[in-house]
């Protein structure tokens, strides 16, 4: 198995790092289709991609829709791993309505920063955004129906610790609806961090 000669304070550093120059603008910063293209291309309605603010459209860098994998309904609790600027925080609060409540958590506060800019322009009040690593998630047993993850999970060193958090802020018969990028061949040289795209 691949384990890069870092620990996980850095491997955070770095992806902390890479997204603060996301939260300035994208752009340049990934090999596949980032924005409201992106989105398009993977799926997500159109009019949907038309409600969420434009300062967060242009920042999605997700690389599937894991709500192809299942829905979420009016009064659900959803919690979304690794938010970054929200693209899919705001897609479930417009899903869950005024009944329901949304969470998103990120490692960045740039990042964060241009969630709640949006989460005002949208007039938002089920929604909130806390800075938290999704190994030590700030909610109690039980809290959430459904948590996302659109390529999150493999920039987290500790899975076994991520998945256990995400399974003890599930309620009984909660779900994980993850979509994420794998390693397929040979793995890459100690000295490329797989975060340095």
């Amino acid at each position: 198995m691949y384990r890069p000669e870092t620990d996980d304070s850095a491997i955070r550093r770095g992806i902390a790092d890479k997204y603060r120059e996301v939260a300035v603008s994208a752009r340049g910063l990934f090999k596949y289709p980032i924005g409201e293209a992106s989105a398009l291309g993977l799926g997500y309605p159109p009019a949907l991609i038309a409600r969420v603010p434009e300062m967060v459209r242009s920042r999605f860098v997700g690389v599937g829709n894991p709500f192809a994998l299942g829905g979420v309904t009016p009064g659900d609790a959803v919690l979304d791993l690794g938010c970054g600027a929200g693209f899919d925080t705001f897609l479930s609060a417009f899903a869950v309505g005024p009944q329901g409540r949304v969470a998103g958590v990120d490692l960045s506060p740039e990042m964060l920063a241009i969630a709640e800019l949006g989460r005002a322009e949208a007039r938002l009040t089920n929604v909130e955004f806390r800075e938290a690593a999704v190994e030590a998630l700030p909610f109690p047993e039980a809290s959430f129906d459904v948590a996302l993850s659109n390529g999150v999970l493999n920039l987290i060193p500790d899975k076994p610790a991520a998945l256990r958090e995400i399974f003890r802020v599930l309620k009984p018969g909660g779900r994980l609806q993850a979509c994420d990028m794998g390693l397929v061949g040979e793995a890459p040289p100690p000295d490329r961090a797989p975060w340095s795209d």
